[in-house]
């Protein structure tokens, strides 16, 4: 077994009293299904590597913990639930058992080895143009060419943003807000961006 992350130490030390135990089995049981995973710390939780690709994650809430297995084989993750395909885990008791558990981590670990992509995701739909954005862009070729130079993420965020008004005044003060900050280059959410 690698040598534990003291920082996944800390971070079991530091979450709620409830979601201790519940830590530590899951820690306990990926390194006894998988004795060669890494620890780390990955989007401020604990994360468990296998082969340098994220096999598994856990956290704690302040009402709940959660575990979320990445290489899954095909299923899909209960919606409307917590973070994580076990939904709320309140007790260790809420945890899948260790069998079925070490099954689904050496699926998973078996995914990595081959190759299989850790998670499937299919590309969305792109947005169709608003006519009257659409217009408001030809009369700006500098805002069209910052447009039409964004990546597809970046566009949709502009269109979302338009299409989601409800009142047409609201979207046309959208469209005047975009159209000015294309103009400068700038990104939907450039206020959040790192300067």
């Amino acid at each position: 077994m690698p040598t534990p992350d003291p920082r996944v130490d800390a971070y079991i030390a530091s979450a709620a009293t409830f979601a201790q135990p519940i830590l530590r089995a899951i820690r306990q049981r990926v390194h006894a299904a998988c004795p060669e995973a890494e620890e780390a710390i990955k989007w401020g939780m604990p994360a468990f590597l296998h082969r340098g690709r994220l096999l598994c994650g856990m956290a704690a809430f302040k009402a709940h913990a959660a575990l979320n297995l990445w290489s899954r084989d095909g299923q899909k993750s209960g919606a409307g639930q917590s973070m994580g395909q076990y939904g709320r885990l309140l007790s260790v008791a809420d945890l899948p058992g260790k069998r079925e558990f070490a099954a689904q981590l050496r699926r998973a670990m078996q995914r990595i080895e081959d190759g299989a992509p850790a998670l499937k995701r299919t590309p969305r739909p792109p947005l169709p143009m608003l006519p009257a954005f659409a217009q408001a862009l030809a009369a700006a070729p500098r805002a069209r060419a910052t447009f039409d130079g964004f990546a597809a993420g970046a566009r949709r965020d502009y269109l979302e943003w338009i299409g989601e008004a409800r009142r047409e005044t609201t979207r046309q003060q959208r469209i005047a807000q975009a159209v000015q900050w294309l103009e400068q280059g700038r990104r939907r959410h450039w206020k959040h961006e790192r300067h």
